[in-house]
């Protein structure tokens, strides 16, 4: 989906699944300032929306899930993944429910897989699935906003900030009343920030959800009857996932942002040494400067310096080693 934001003055495209919003609006450090002080509208509207109705929703989902959904109480916002066999995740869901219907927000693009595979598990249960990305555009309101949410609109409240599902025909309206626009690169440097993993940033294909911190926040560990629940139960019991998310503070005397996929070296061999990860996001702060997040090696030394494509990295813990 494109965004009619686009349109506004200074707007610059995303890229890659973001390319459907704007990155920023002609001043990416002042929208970082105002989105960390609660003030105005993220555009998130290129992300997928479904709903899933029914009254054997919550139940239904509770078995397909790894977090705990079967008594979700209305208004109460949670996240969830589903994994592979393997245990290695496919979908990272945003969730609430507000009394009548189970809504749920995805990364842009992965909304008609997620939809297949869960109409392929409905077999006798009550419960009708749809995706609603054509009616519906996320926005995310920061947390202290004032900002109100216009009456009959389901919002998703967290320690972050709200997300508000607009009818899709109201967001330059609301934006518009609410605002000023945050571009989303200023959304993405405080999500580094606050180590929050992204679904095909912070994963590739045999990631697995104690690698990133989702243990507790996505993933319920008193709760059986899940796809992959082996492997989460196995790691947990044995402490060894393979690698662990970072926090990197960059060498700010560099122009350059190590990219995603970048090669993490040790700082200790050179930059012709062993690689140890990759960089999974990188940003401009506005009071931390250059940061990352990185996939390493368990075994990476928790002080050890790192070279994230040459770039000097500090590395602050985010999953124990």
């Amino acid at each position: 989906m494109k965004s009619p934001l686009l349109t506004l003055p200074g707007a610059v495209p995303g890229e890659g699944v973001d390319e459907g919003v704007a990155a920023h609006y002609g001043d990416l450090f002042r929208e970082q300032r105002s989105l960390a002080d609660g003030a105005g509208v993220v555009d998130l509207s290129h992300r997928g929306v479904l709903t899933v109705t029914g009254d054997d929703r919550l139940s239904w989902l509770h078995l397909l899930l790894t977090q705990h959904v079967s008594e979700l109480p209305p208004d109460q916002a949670t996240e969830a993944l589903i994994l592979s066999a393997h245990g290695h995740i496919e979908h990272a869901l945003y969730l609430v429910d507000d009394g009548t219907t189970t809504w749920a927000h995805v990364e842009p693009g992965t909304q008609e897989a997620l939809l297949a595979y869960l109409e392929s598990m409905k077999f006798f249960y009550r419960v009708e699935v749809a995706d609603r990305t054509a009616e519906f555009a996320v926005v995310h309101l920061p947390a202290g906003s004032i900002a109100q949410a216009p009456d009959g609109v389901t919002v998703r409240e967290t320690a972050y900030g709200r997300d508000l599902f607009l009818p899709r025909g109201d967001l330059e309206s609301y934006v518009a009343a609410n605002g000023p626009a945050i571009g989303l690169l200023a959304h993405e440097a405080l999500r580094v920030e606050q180590h929050r993993p992204r679904l095909g940033f912070e994963t590739d294909h045999r990631t697995i959800p104690h690698e990133l911190g989702w243990i507790g926040s996505a993933v319920h560990l008193q709760k059986g009857c899940y796809r992959g629940q082996e492997t989460v139960a196995r790691v947990q019991n044995l402490g060894k996932p393979p690698r662990r998310l970072v926090f990197l503070h960059l060498d700010g005397s560099e122009v350059h942002l190590p990219p995603h996929g970048a090669e993490v070296r040790l700082a200790a061999d050179g930059p012709d040494g062993r690689k140890v990860g990759f960089v999974t996001t990188s940003v401009r702060h506005h009071e931390l400067g250059p940061i990352a997040l990185a996939l390493v090696k368990r075994n990476v030394p928790a002080d050890a310096e790192l070279l994230a494509e040459g770039t000097a990295a500090a590395q602050e813990i985010v999953v124990e080693p």
